[in-house]
């Protein structure tokens, strides 16, 4: 007798074409190892970083033997498919949700949300207009500020407008230190600390690199890193907070994914004021910076200064069993296999509420 056909088909779409490429496929083996596969119909799909989509057989391979253990890192080889190809159903009743553990421009930018959309299929996260928004680090703060959100003080712009003007004016502006960032890139890809003018166009030569629009920040000197996760469409809700207390000089790449050695407190040692304030404020940042599904919220604290300060926000973050955003929520009472099946049911949610406002005359 053959099995009952599973009612909903994951597609784990992973890789892409960004510098963040390895960190998703570090993800996504995370995630296969936890998914409940008796429960849904699951599917890799690598995007390798010249853009083509793979059905990942190797990868299919390994679910299907469970005494191999899956690498840290998936294998990118398989069959070539057309990317609609990739997310079809296995039969007509059957629901798809596509789970784009992707970091990045080119996948966590609003590009690959804007296919699914035209494909009408439902998908984990910040639609395009919340993708894109919050993956551009300067429009983010724009809105951020707007909306009545405290942030640290920044400037932007564009690599033609990176002269001996653009330097004078951080200098007179924001001072010295100043961090120097790509405004469309994530895992801290290209970030660099300025603490003088020629340290700033080594800084900024680096940051166009990945995108060509950077932004400079205020070294916010002696602050807290502090971290929140939310969940949500219509509802959202925060996790407790957790503090990052790196070992670099910043929470940089290294300090991430090389080294290891950042230490994650979780929940972090914070007045209870403070967190509530802190949960408060990162689901304000998530409606007012039009999230769905999950982000991570970052933000600074100055005990003795201007207090919380509005860092950035990730719509699809790290997604390890050991990153931020699922620590969070384990420590919140939400496991990482719950955690999972949340974000499906969520996705399932958002795509049926979005159809009923999609009705032609």
């Amino acid at each position: 007798m053959s099995e009952a056909p599973k009612p909903v088909r994951i597609v784990l779409l992973y890789g892409g074409q960004s510098a963040e490429h390895e960190v998703s496929r570090i993800s996504a083996a995370s995630v296969l190892k936890a998914i409940d596969t008796s429960r849904y119909d699951v599917v890799p799909v690598a995007i390798t970083p010249d853009g083509r989509w793979l059905r990942s057989d190797a990868t299919l391979e390994l679910m299907a033997d469970a005494t191999r253990p899956l690498p840290e890192s998936l294998d990118a080889s398989g069959t070539d498919l057309a990317p609609l190809a990739s997310i079809a159903p296995a039969h007509p009743d059957q629901q798809v949700v596509v789970l784009p553990i992707l970091h990045g421009p080119r996948g966590e930018d609003g590009t690959v949300q804007g296919l699914l959309e035209l494909a009408d299929v439902a998908y984990v996260g910040a639609g395009v207009l919340g993708s894109a928004l919050n993956m551009d680090k300067a429009t983010a703060k724009v809105v951020a500020r707007a909306a009545g959100i405290p942030v640290c003080r920044w400037i932007s712009a564009r690599d033609s407008e990176l002269d001996d003007a653009f330097v004078a004016r951080v200098g007179s502006e924001l001072g010295w230190p100043v961090f120097v960032k790509p405004s469309n890139m994530g895992s801290s890809v290209g970030v660099t600390k300025a603490d003088d003018p020629a340290g700033l166009r080594a800084a900024l030569a680096e940051a166009v690199k990945y995108d060509e629009w950077v932004v400079v920040e205020e070294a916010v000197v002696g602050a807290r890193e502090l971290e929140v996760g939310v969940m949500g469409n219509e509802e959202p809700r925060a996790s407790v907070v957790g503090e990052i207390i790196p070992t670099h000089e910043f929470y940089d790449y290294e300090d991430k994914y090389v080294d290891g050695t950042s230490q994650m407190v979780i929940p972090a040692d914070v007045p209870g004021e403070v967190a509530a304030e802190m949960r408060a404020l990162a689901v304000r940042v998530y409606r007012a910076l039009r999230c769905d599904g999950l982000s991570r919220v970052d933000f600074f604290y100055e005990a003795d200064g201007r207090g919380l300060l509005f860092n950035e926000i990730n719509t699809m973050p790290g997604f390890t069993k050991y990153s931020m955003f699922p620590s969070l929520w384990d420590a919140s009472g939400l496991p990482y296999a719950e955690l999972i099946d949340e974000l499906v049911r969520l996705a399932l949610a958002r795509h049926q509420h979005r159809a009923s406002h999609r009705r032609l005359r």
